[in-house]
């Protein structure tokens, strides 16, 4: 996605892409590869712009999480990471959470989807997603 596309979400949902809006959504694109917290965005974005506060950019990926443009993430330590949302992806991938230094990696392996089919099939159950994080030493922290 883009961010025109990521504009004419909110607006089909009544918002507006506001300059701080586009400033936090311009920021998550530059830094993709990224698993950014609040205060990461916060840090990166007042660089610019100077009148953006740190509540703003809470509201705004709470609005972002709400209409699917970005993921929530949970990596146990303490803060909530958001990534965007391109639509590409059927489920998330997976995370590889260093225990030294804290550096997560993504897997875009899916091995799951067997599993998946195996579980809905024995235990009756329809699986919407899944959320796999591996834990342990990166190369540097070996």
């Amino acid at each position: 996605m883009n961010l025109e596309q990521y504009k004419n979400i909110l607006k089909s949902e009544g918002y507006k892409l506001t300059s701080q809006r586009k400033a936090i959504l311009e920021t998550m694109f530059e830094h993709h590869n990224e698993h950014l917290s609040c205060e990461d965005i916060f840090s990166l974005v007042s660089k610019e712009n100077l009148d953006i506060g740190i509540a703003t950019i809470y509201r705004s990926l709470q609005l972002f999480e709400k209409l699917n443009i970005v993921y929530k993430l949970n990596f146990d330590d303490g803060f909530s990471r958001y990534e965007l949302n391109f639509g590409t992806e059927e489920h998330h991938h997976h995370h590889l959470i260093c225990l030294k230094c804290g550096k997560v990696l993504e897997v875009k392996l899916d091995l799951l989807e067997s599993l998946e089919k195996e579980i809905e099939k024995d235990g009756n159950f329809k699986i919407e997603d899944h959320n796999v994080k591996f834990y342990g030493y990166c190369k540097e922290c070996q």
